[in-house]
């Protein structure tokens, strides 16, 4: 062998590997994007906090809020994260049809809390409440708002999860975009506890 093909079979290699492993940069790259989503939730929550006093004679969050229908919004959250969690465990032991049907549960669970927030901002607009009315109501329909996007961008994913698990099963790439998805729907978890909390709960009672 000449001394130019030694030089050649030494050269360092720039290309990917069988060693490689795309789940570990996958699940580092959207955990960095959940930090920069609770920066934009920080933003929100702060720009209330500074705004939700400000009614500009219009009316209060005790005039507004109607915390059996936000208790209601906030159940049904809570228990699509619940059954999100039961699709999880089907995917462990590799249920297929169990995990869609659990998959299919939180997606009724998701489709109710946004009927029921769609609900809300109907009404208050009626009632003359819009996010023009004071800065009071344009910071809650902004954070509000935000968050109900985020639960809309989760069903969008989850029914094309739920399709692509039917059509090519429990595959690698599905459960790494099923564990994905689990961050992102318990992330919107932990932010509507906040919004429910700071927002309706403090708001109608202070």
């Amino acid at each position: 062998m000449s001394e130019t093909q030694v030089k050649e079979n030494q050269a360092p290699q720039f290309y990917l590997t069988e060693d490689h492993h795309p789940e570990n940069s996958t699940m580092l790259g959207f955990w960095l994007y959940l930090m920069s989503d609770c920066l934009i939730f920080a933003v929100l929550f702060a720009t209330h906090g500074v705004l939700g006093r400000n009614y500009a004679a219009g009316p209060s969050p005790a005039d507004l809020f109607d915390l059996k229908i936000v208790a209601l919004n906030t159940a049904m959250l809570l228990f699509s994260s619940i059954t999100y969690g039961f699709a999880m465990l089907q995917m462990e032991r590799n249920a297929r049809m169990e995990t869609l049907f659990w998959l299919g549960v939180t997606g009724v669970f998701g489709a109710v809390f946004l009927a029921l927030e769609l609900y809300e901002f109907y009404h208050l607009i009626l009632e003359g409440a819009g996010p023009t009315r004071s800065a009071f109501l344009s910071s809650f329909f902004t954070l509000v708002g935000t968050h109900g996007l985020h639960v809309t961008f989760g069903m969008i994913w989850l029914v094309t999860l739920m399709v692509q698990v039917k059509k090519h099963g429990l595959i690698t790439e599905n459960r790494r975009r099923l564990m994905c998805l689990s961050m992102f729907w318990h992330f919107l978890d932990v932010i509507w506890i906040g919004v429910f909390s700071f927002v309706y709960l403090l708001g109608a009672l202070v």
